[in-house]
């Protein structure tokens, strides 16, 4: 029986928000709980988007986070294809497009993050695409199929996780494939040029073209249809389709309209303190939008990984039932791309390390690197590795000084080196 006295509002229907609904009824919270989605899908989670789903591995329905009957079931009630327009804190109220006003005890704002738009001529036309929400990868996927039967170029603007793992579907798919990236390796902010090198040999090695050091500057077409792009060097690339993948920015316009408080640039978010609280103590979020002051890293994080947002939701939820939360977890991400399986724990941007050590073969891309910090280990990549993220991840919460020549020997046990 829902007790209609006590109502928690989530606003956004992705990962987060469908669990942090999960876990409060786990929990044990009668009152009512109400999720509300500006996308007409069912809550759902996005590594399939670029990965199995638009390969033609995975079922549509695998990225549903429940079944559908499951929200009746757990009696949360659901506002879909209905964006939240208006957030009045005082009277505790979300307004919803059609002007339905919903009250909250306590709300959640899981909005998630947006694509970035390419700022070139050009973007208008058809063949542009964008990846982010499970209606742009139905588009996407017919798109690679069709180039692929057709030997059809795809250009990807962007290096970075979401442009490599689609480089590596189209090419599954059989299209041709031009990535142009701006920074002089992929992945230059997160992986540096040691590791970065290493996925560029992959990617050429599947037959993926790939620009450095300049940018998309102009995508050309006729009748509305992709013919080719220019970029900043003066190059005009064959495309029949291209994909922006330069990044996603959170979405905050209800929070700010509100007057929350966001994080400064360049995290971007909304603040939040360890418990997921904003400034306004009946409100939380979580998930990509969320911008946490790390207690390893010490400074302000914005983590727009599944990992974040599995993990996120059910720590805001148990927050806003008054439970003691104090979230801190080690940032994590995973990749495949042509088989090669890898997994990135912590956080290592450029400038915060001072030496990179790798245990295994670099060549053979069977390995495991550390980014280290006065010997303490900052981040960690698995590639083709089994069994290594646990280890990493206790190695980067101790914070402990860590031999690095040890580090590099495969004969001394991970495990060791990390402890319990």
């Amino acid at each position: 029986m829902v007790d209609a006295h006590r109502t928690f509002v989530i606003v956004g229907g992705g990962l987060a928000g469908a669990k942090a609904a999960e876990t409060l009824r786990a929990e044990g919270f009668t009152g009512r709980v109400i999720l509300v989605g500006d996308e007409r899908d069912h809550p759902y989670e996005r590594p399939p988007l670029s990965k199995g789903y638009l390969a033609g591995t995975a079922e549509r329905d695998s990225a549903f986070v429940h079944e559908p009957a499951w929200y009746a079931g757990a009696a949360v009630e659901l506002h879909l294809g209905q964006p939240a327009v208006r957030l009045d804190r005082g009277a505790r109220t979300v307004e919803l497009g059609d002007g339905t006003r919903i009250h909250y005890d306590k709300l959640l704002l899981a909005t998630g993050a947006e694509p970035r738009r390419l700022n070139v001529p050009g973007t208008e036309l058809a063949g542009v695409h964008h990846l982010r929400r499970l209606a742009h990868a139905d588009r996407l996927r017919g798109t690679l199929a069709g180039l692929g039967r057709d030997n059809g170029h795809l250009v990807v603007a962007g290096a970075g996780w979401i442009g490599l793992e689609v480089a590596a579907v189209a090419r599954s798919w059989g299209a041709e494939v031009t990535v142009i990236e701006p920074n002089p390796t992929p992945l230059h902010s997160v992986l540096g040029p040691e590791l970065g090198a290493v996925l560029a040999d992959l990617h050429r090695e599947h037959g993926v073209r790939l620009y450095f050091g300049t940018s998309l500057t102009e995508i050309v077409g006729q009748d509305s249809q992709v013919l080719a792009v220019r970029t900043g060097d003066g190059e005009e690339h064959p495309a029949h389709a291209v994909l922006a993948a330069v990044g996603a920015a959170p979405r905050v316009s209800l929070a700010r309209a509100a007057g929350l408080e966001l994080a400064g640039e360049p995290v971007g978010g909304i603040a939040v303190d360890a418990s997921l609280r904003t400034s306004d103590p009946d409100i939380h979020a979580a998930g990509d939008v969320a911008a946490l002051h790390h207690p390893l890293f010490g400074t302000r994080l914005r983590v727009e990984h599944w990992a974040n947002a599995l993990n996120g939701g059910p720590a805001a939820a148990r927050a806003m039932l008054g439970q003691e939360v104090s979230y801190g977890r080690v940032p994590y991400f995973f990749s495949d791309q042509y088989g090669t399986s890898m997994e990135y724990s912590g956080w290592a941007p450029p400038g915060s390390y001072d030496q990179v050590v790798v245990r295994g073969d670099l060549g053979k891309r069977e390995f495991t690197a550390f980014w280290l910090s006065e010997g303490r280990v900052l981040a960690g990549l698995g590639m083709n590795a089994e069994g290594v993220t646990g280890p990493v991840q206790r190695l980067v919460r101790s914070g402990r000084e860590t031999d690095p020549e040890k580090l590099a020997d495969p004969s001394v046990p991970l495990e060791e080196l990390a402890g319990k």
